[in-house]
This record gives structure tokens, sequence and C-alpha cells, in this order.
């Protein structure tokens, strides 16, 4: 059975912020307490956006009064799948069981 990589994204909710900055590093933070120790193995980052427009990369957060809405980056090593829609399904288990109430999405699974 093959290995799996599965990259999925969450929509993560940051109140009181005053900059960009401060609200990804806390949406970060927030999400890497709640992944330990259940699911330490699932890697956290800032997810990016392409502009339609000019195609550059742009940060995929907002604030807005004081609270963000931040685009994150999930990424996960799925062992022995039985399949793409098998390692699919494992990861979001796992990680929406540690993340409860956090949009999931996958984005991609690429065997490795």
């Amino acid at each position: 059975m093959p290995d799996f990589i599965v990259t999925m994204e969450a929509a993560w909710l940051v109140r009181d912020v005053k900059s960009l900055d401060d609200a990804i590093g806390i949406a970060i933070s927030e999400a890497g307490k709640r992944l330990n120790p259940a699911a330490k193995f699932v890697e956290v980052e800032a997810g990016f956006l392409s502009c339609p427009y000019c195609e550059e990369t742009l940060s995929s957060a907002i604030v807005v009064a004081d609270t963000a809405l931040v685009g994150l980056i999930l990424e996960m090593k799925v062992f022995r799948g039985e399949s793409k829609e098998h390692a699919e399904r494992i990861a979001k288990s796992v990680v929406g069981k540690a993340l409860r109430d956090v949009p999931l999405k996958v984005l991609d699974v690429e065997e490795i």
C-alpha cells in the first residue's frame, strides 16, 4: 500500500488583533496547540492566494474590525493508504477531531 501527502486548507478566526502579521502568528500558534499532542505530525503554515489580475501571491488573511480570517495550509502524511480517497478520509478525520468547528477543504492528495 502506498503512502500519501494530504494537503488541506483551514479557515481560522482570530479575534482582537491589530495587524495582519499578528493574526497569522496567532492562528498558526493556536492551530499548533490544538493539534498537539494528538496530531503533532501535521505541518501548519500560512496560506497564500494568487491575485486574479496580476498573479502575484498574496497572504490569505484579512483583518476587519480587529477580527481576522486566516487561511492555513495543513499538510499530513498518511501511511499505507488504500487509495487517494482513503488517505483523504483519514487525514480529514485526524485533523477534524483535533480542530473541531474549523472548516477544512482538501486541496491535494499526492502519492509518495
